[in-house]
């Protein structure tokens, strides 16, 4: 299994790697989500991704899973102020979906969608490379329903309402569609370490 090292390598004193506005929330992981915990199982689960692509592509869970592994360990940071150190999530990093569908050059954004109709926007280059994930498990074990599971993006460098939970597809674009927090004032990208909470930051 392949594992992908985010925010580490250096020590953690008096909470040095957290970034601005930020506090360490230990051994919590508070749950806040936009709208109500569905009821999915991974047998009704699926991942679709299209738009600007030349094979628009649906995985169930099992076809998924048959993807080559991946896994990131690091921290995670939530727009409402908590951050996590060094968590470790598991899945399939999102460019191994998107090798399947082959996005067109012209494709510059993806909207990410979830089962409860949840969206968010985010440029494609913080999809690539190694940079995201589709996760089903954390610490080892299936990811709670809270938290995103049976599966959510992952896309750690960013705030984490970008990490769409309980995510059903990425239709790729060649603009910016700011999905339901980005209408709502929070910033089109948020990046952390640049503290991009809400629109203008």
């Amino acid at each position: 299994m392949k594992v992908t090292r985010g925010f580490t390598g250096r020590p953690r004193v008096d909470n040095a790697g957290l970034p601005p506005g930020q506090y360490d929330a230990g051994d919590d992981w508070p749950v806040l989500s936009a709208e109500v915990t569905p009821d999915l199982s991974p047998a009704d689960w699926t991942f679709r991704v299209d738009g600007l692509v030349e094979r628009p592509h649906t995985w169930d869970w099992d076809e998924a899973h048959a993807l080559p592994a991946s896994a990131y360990e690091g921290d995670i940071h939530c727009v409402t102020s908590w951050s996590k150190f060094g968590v470790r999530f598991a899945g399939v990093s999102l460019d191994a979906f998107l090798a399947v569908a082959r996005p067109h050059g012209s494709a510059t954004h993806a909207v990410a969608h979830s089962h409860t109709g949840y969206t968010t926007s985010l440029p494609l280059a913080d999809l690539t490379g190694g940079r995201a994930w589709i996760a089903w498990e954390y610490d080892g074990k299936p990811l709670p329903a809270e938290h995103g599971g049976p599966a959510r993006l992952l896309v750690p460098h960013l705030y984490f309402w970008k990490s769409t939970k309980w995510v059903a597809g990425l239709t790729l674009l060649d603009h910016d569609e700011p999905g339901f927090w980005e209408r709502n004032g929070y910033h089109a990208r948020g990046n952390p370490w640049e503290e991009q909470r809400y629109s203008g930051d």
